[in-house]
């Protein structure tokens, strides 16, 4: 049980639940905790921001409890039910180090101070070693070999992430690569913190007495890489990049090329002591060619014994790869040089045969088998779900060879397929995920929900080629297609909601907003962008900005759609619940509320009128009780919850159900909730929302234990 009297003891749960207001269930917990806060210290206080502000509102609420015993007793059982409510420590054993390459020749040197750097005594200096070296030559190769080879010494698992994987620039964010290491350390989605800040210290909170290995591959930069560091005297991060880094305190390896008889080996390994025997006059060319590159190398083996592509003749090249890469794309059969060039026009993170085929106007069987090809020439890497990226040396190569051999007009035209073909993918998967939402852009009519099973199955489309989604928006944005833009973003609006994964979608959202006032979009559209963005950014803790932009999207729907300016009053009184203002939270859903009911009955708007309203009431209802008028609240929470009952909105009546059960608690009535609670995680439990059961069983709790 939590000491009600201890300033600490508070702190520690206002923190523990502000880090994790991103999900559901804290925003949930966050909201109750506001609630809490207004009643002990008799008070209106706004949401704290930052360690200061914390510490202050726990004070106040430990004075409300000392000068109240009832109050005292309230807090304890808030507090350890939130607390209880908490997922357990994550201690999921990660094992994310890629397979390490069969032949794998030399690299003593960096391998022997690898072994020293992890086999040190512990004296407060962090492990960390950067690798480095030029593209192709095997900096990624030897992390991952060692890692392998000295598992034994990372009981508690690796951690592994490609930093130039998607991302602006073709560069990961840090937040991203948090997010998916907590995850794989057993943080429950639910329960992420929304910042990057927050996520760096949660992930150094749990690798602090792990024994780990974090390999962070192809880093761009110290800004990049230094939120992924940690100190724990049991880990070890090894980071690669193509040169040093400043601003990283690190042990530096360089990584060189493979002395002439280790690239000897090397090639008969690859290619067979026959192969290497038959190719003996060519080989000391080979080698020099290659100049000690394993890319080079491994790409010049499968063809050791064939003459160089007249293409090539008389050309010489200064970097090993560039000549590797050339000599493989001379050798490619037309089809796959066609998908080579045309899908390197744009940084794609994930290449199947759908986005190639629409790239070249290919079928997709011919597609897939240009793919094929282009991986087992090494052209192309290839990632476990089967799709393919390029390293980016080779898709420099090959953006040159598709402007100089099919010219601006056909590689804009290539570019203008992809994005429509994940403009079309989008479209019908939000459709498919959100059916009940009204769908803005003419798209949505003729594509419909596109034959996904059911939500979920959309929903994972969209999470699958989210990063190719972003890029979409970027390059059509580049090629000064805004309304493209405002259709891909308004096509992201049902995983924003469902999902989040808002750090993600910013560079889009930002993307959606210029487009909409580029564009003179008709205001709907730019309402929506406008929304669009405020929402993750609310749900990012930058509440500001957010503002900032819920009002601009209130605005621009001044005089226009009486239903669309309802939802943007609306979600400027949500951004106000997570702030704790609930005085100002109220008066928009009362605003909103009125804008609704003065839709007229011949205004299309009006089908939708009755969901609108039963969903503000709601939101109103929370409010009401943010301000302790639980008699009120519930009334307004009960119109929400006899609306939905009447649909087929399972996961919407169990929400008004829970504020409900949640407004009979904070007014002594426990007995009468629980029914409502039971019904409510029935409804979430056949609807696979499970992380919405965490305040379910909080509330029971506090049904059972109820404060006299």
């Amino acid at each position: 049980m939590i000491d009600p009297l201890s300033v600490t003891a508070v702190t520690g749960v206002l923190g523990a639940v502000g880090s994790a207001v991103a999900g559901e269930a804290g925003k949930w917990a966050w909201e109750s905790v506001g609630n809490l806060a207004q009643r002990v210290t008799g008070r209106q206080v706004q949401a704290p921001v930052g360690v200061e502000q914390r510490e202050e509102l726990a004070r106040l609420m430990v004075e409300g409890a000392r000068n109240d015993p009832a109050q005292a007793r309230a807090l304890a059982a808030w507090m350890g039910g939130l607390a209880d409510g908490a997922p357990a420590p994550a201690n999921a054993v990660p094992r994310l180090l890629p397979a390490s390459t069969r032949y794998f020749t030399d690299r003593r040197g960096p391998l022997a101070e690898l072994d020293g750097e992890a086999g040190r005594k512990a004296d407060g200096r962090p492990r960390q070693v950067l690798l480095h070296g030029p593209d192709g030559i095997g900096t990624s190769a030897v992390a991952i070999h060692w890692g392998v080879r000295e598992a034994h010494r990372f009981p508690h698992g690796q951690l592994y992430a490609d930093l130039r994987a998607a991302g602006p620039q073709g560069t990961a964010d840090p937040a991203t690569v948090l997010r998916r290491f907590l995850r794989r350390l057993g943080v429950p989605a639910d329960h992420l913190p929304a910042g990057v800040e927050d996520r760096a210290e949660l992930f150094a909170a749990l690798l602090a007495t792990r024994r780990l290995l974090v390999v962070l591959d192809h880093a761009h930069s110290a800004a990049q890489v230094r939120p992924l560091l940690t100190a724990a005297p049991g880990v070890l991060t090894v980071v690669t990049a193509r040169r040093p880094l400043a601003g990283l305190d690190m042990l530096n390896i360089a990584v060189g090329p493979l002395a002439d008889k280790d690239a000897r080996r090397l090639l008969t390994d690859l290619a067979g002591k026959h192969a290497v025997a038959a190719a003996k006059a060519a080989l000391p060319g080979v080698l020099e060619r290659c100049a000690g590159s394993p890319f080079a190398l491994r790409a010049a083996a499968p063809v050791l014994g064939d003459a160089v592509p007249q293409a090539l003749a008389g050309q010489t090249f200064t970097d090993p790869v560039q000549a590797a890469t050339a000599d493989r794309y001379a050798r490619l059969a037309p089809n796959s040089a066609l998908v080579y060039r045309r899908c390197a026009l744009r940084r794609w993170p994930a290449i199947d045969a759908r986005a190639a085929a629409a790239a070249t106007g290919l079928t997709e069987a011919e597609a897939a088998g240009a793919l094929g090809e282009l991986a087992a020439a090494g052209l192309l890497e290839t990632a476990l779900d089967g799709r393919h990226h390029y390293r980016p040396a080779v898709r420099h190569h090959a953006e040159a060879a598709a402007l100089r051999e099919d010219g601006l007009a056909a590689c804009a035209t290539a570019v203008h397929r992809t994005v429509e073909h994940y403009l079309r993918l989008a479209v019908g998967a939000d459709h498919a995920a959100l059916p009940q939402r009204p769908h803005f852009g003419p798209l949505y009519a003729g594509i419909g929900p596109d034959g996904y099973p059911d939500e979920a199955a959309a929903l994972a489309a969209l999470g699958a080629e989210l990063p190719n989604l972003v890029e979409a928006v970027a390059a059509a944005e580049e090629f000064a297609a805004p309304g493209t833009v405002c259709q891909l973003v308004e096509a992201l609006w049902a995983f924003q909601l469902k999902v989040g994964r808002h750090d993600e979608l910013l560079p889009a959202l930002r993307a959606g907003v210029r487009a909409a006032g580029a564009a003179g979009a008709e205001v709907r559209t730019a309402a929506r962008m406008h929304l669009q963005l405020a929402f993750a950014l609310m749900e990012l803790k930058e509440y500001g900005e957010a503002e900032q932009h819920f009002v601009s999207a209130i605005g621009i729907e001044e005089g226009g759609d009486p239903r669309g300016r309802a939802t943007a009053v609306e979600s400027l009184g949500l951004l106000r619940l997570g702030q704790w203002r609930y005085g100002e939270a109220l008066e928009c859903f009362e605003r909103a509320v009125g804008l609704l009911d003065g839709i007229g009955a011949d205004d299309s708007a009006q089908a939708h009128r009755p969901r609108a309203r039963a969903l503000l009431q709601r939101h109103r209802g929370r409010a009401l009780r943010g301000l302790g008028r639980f008699e009120e609240a519930a009334a307004s929470i009960g119109e929400a919850v006899a609306f939905f009952r009447g649909t087929d909105e399972a996961y919407n009546l169990a929400r008004a159900l829970t504020d409900l059960a949640q407004t009979l608690i904070e007014q002594r009535r426990g007995p009468d909730a629980l029914p409502l609670l039971d019904e409510a995680a029935t409804l979430l439990e056949r609807g696979g929302a499970t992380f919405h059961l965490v305040p379910l069983g909080v509330l029971r709790e506090l049904c059972v234990n109820e404060p006299q």
